[in-house]
């Protein structure tokens, strides 16, 4: 049986930035399970930059008004203690990347350059091209293997083991090898990133980003926390769905319409389109709804204009951006505008994370950095750039809080982890041999489908409480569900399958919270709900499952210096 001090769950910036803090000193054993190469985890895909109010490029800028504004675009849903937590301590993060060799752009006295994104009053975002995700992750690497973390490279986890509220450890698979694996471990990081596959074919995220962690937390009994708020980016490609940066605004990219017309001035005429994602996303999918915009039904588009940058300012700032619109859309962005529509970016809520400081989540033993979780920072929508801050920022102290947890707590129990082994090798053995039976890809594509029309950017109780009894028969389905790989190694399908099971429960979670939520209120918009109800929902959702049973709760907002306020642009 494995046994480490500290297992930390994805490779992503939040993952080896915690495994990173958790093993400086070199005293206690680290290891970092993930189902891809590290330098492959999501984070890679992060193009336009990391905020933090440096004052290189604006010497009034500060960490109260980085505050500030993460807390209006959270629409004061955000925690404001973590918020300044986080942002008073984010320039010393930046400080501590530049010298794990992080290759950040600098500007012409050699500080590390920084450009404006939406919802910032200064331009604080810190970036390296339009690359930062990846170059951050392979100094990341090297500085972990330096500290001999331990990495369990294409292994996949399947369930956290918890015992009277403490964990226990957990159960893994490892994909080459078909074998499943209990872990004892003293402490656990949950880095496992987002869920947006949950809209499958209209998402920026990775084909791997399903929800295995934050799912394998919620079976275990910890809730999710606003798991309704879904930040729609406003500019993925109008056929995948990949991500082209907010750099391509920041830089100076225009929004534009069937009718040549750059329509951000209707909605936002004094930040135009750097507005923030939710209102930039909802004025995207309005020209398109009142036809303004080109084409029709799922494959509806506007265009991005970025041919005014100029060459030389593209190919030295979107050089990323330039090759994905070729690659995937035929189009070269020096020459001609590129066809965009929202796509699903991030997940503002997750795992229920109890302590800004440690990270720390209701059961002992359990940390939580990055998408997978709230913290709460962003609240009801995430403003562009903090998502890199918060992975790393986070990221490290949860780090810092798995190694204390590890320094109290022994490793868990041999004979409760073997017994949840044993399931899952029995589970493993039923749909490797299940010869006939729903596809598995067809309840995926209709969850897809369900999510994106009925839970999407605009919302209604009509819509998602019939997207409710969907997702509820798709769980019905998924029990029939057939995958259709009888081999042992490298068996993908079986993997896939566990991967849908952990969407389905996620995407109940955020229907059942939205259902709940009767306002609109930062990226959950609803029309039958059209303003902010402060009175009855300035407060966080809790969802829980209690084995087959959701049920929800609130937990109020920790405000300290900040109002809430109509939130303007």
């Amino acid at each position: 049986m494995l046994a480490f001090d500290v297992v930390v769950v994805g490779a992503g910036g939040a993952g080896m930035m915690a495994a990173l803090s958790a093993s400086e000193g070199k005293d206690l054993n680290v290891a970092v399970i993930s189902k891809v190469f590290p330098t492959r985890s999501h984070t890679g895909a992060a193009q336009g930059g990391i905020n933090a109010a440096m004052r290189n490029r604006d010497n009034t800028d500060s960490t109260e008004k980085h505050f500030r504004d993460t807390v209006k675009g959270s629409d004061f849903l955000a925690d404001q203690d973590a918020v300044e937590f986080f942002t008073s301590k984010m320039p010393s993060v930046i400080a501590e990347l530049d010298y794990y060799g992080v290759p950040f752009s600098r500007d012409q006295n050699g500080r590390i350059a920084q450009r404006p994104f939406g919802g910032a009053s200064s331009p604080r975002t810190c970036y390296s091209a339009d690359k930062t995700g990846h170059v951050i992750l392979h100094a990341l690497y090297e500085q972990c293997l330096k500290n001999n973390v331990q990495f369990l490279n294409e292994w996949f986890l399947l369930s956290t083991v918890v015992e009277d509220g403490k964990l226990e450890g957990l159960v893994a698979m490892d994909i080459r090898s078909g074998k499943i694996h209990p872990i004892q471990t003293k402490s656990v990081v949950i880095a496992s990133g987002g869920f947006g596959r949950i809209y499958w074919s209209r998402t920026t995220n990775a084909i791997n980003m399903t929800g295995d962690g934050t799912a394998a937390c919620f079976e275990a009994g910890i809730p999710l926390k606003d798991p309704e708020f879904v930040q729609f980016h406003p500019t993925g490609l109008a056929n995948t769905g990949i991500l082209l940066s907010e750099a391509c605004r920041g830089e100076g990219g225009y929004l534009v319409n069937k009718d040549g017309e750059r329509f951000m001035k209707r909605y936002a005429p004094e930040k135009m389109e750097l507005g923030p994602r939710d209102l930039v996303s909802r004025s995207i999918e309005t020209e398109i709804r009142e036809g303004r915009g080109f084409g029709e039904g799922m494959t509806s588009y506007v265009l991005m204009d970025l041919r005014h940058l100029g060459e030389q300012k593209i190919m030295e700032r979107l050089p990323q951006v330039r090759e994905l619109a070729m690659e995937f859309e035929g189009v070269d962005i020096i020459k001609e505008p590129v066809p965009i529509r929202p796509s699903c970016h991030y997940m503002m809520g997750g795992i229920h994370v109890t302590d800004h400081e440690t990270c720390s989540t209701p059961i002992d033993g359990i940390h939580a950095a990055g998408e997978c979780c709230s913290v709460s920072i962003h609240g009801a929508n995430r403003l562009g750039g903090n998502s890199v801050a918060d992975v790393v920022f986070y990221g490290k102290y949860a780090g810092l809080g798995a190694k204390a947890s590890a320094k109290r707590r022994q490793l868990g129990n041999a004979q409760r982890l073997a017994g949840e082994t044993a399931k899952w090798e029995q589970e493993f053995q039923r749909i490797r041999e299940k010869q006939s039976g729903i596809s598995m890809f067809d309840i995926r594509n209709r969850l897809a489908e369900t999510m994106w029309y009925n839970v999407g950017i605009f919302r209604t109780e009509q819509d998602m409480k019939k997207a409710y009894d969907t997702i509820n028969q798709l769980i019905n389905e998924y029990e029939d569900a057939y995958a259709g790989d009888p081999a042992e190694k490298y068996n993908m399908a079986f993997i896939n399958y566990v991967e849908l099971g952990n969407m389905l429960k996620l995407a109940k979670a955020i229907t059942l919270g939205a259902i709940h939520r009767k306002e609109s209120r930062g990226s959950h918009s609803r029309a039958d709900y059209p303003a902010r109800d402060d009175a009855n929902f300035l407060r966080h959702t809790l969802v829980y499952k209690d084995g087959e049973n959701y049920r929800h709760e609130y937990l109020p907002v920790t405000i300290t210096k900040y109002q809430p306020e109509e939130r303007k642009y």
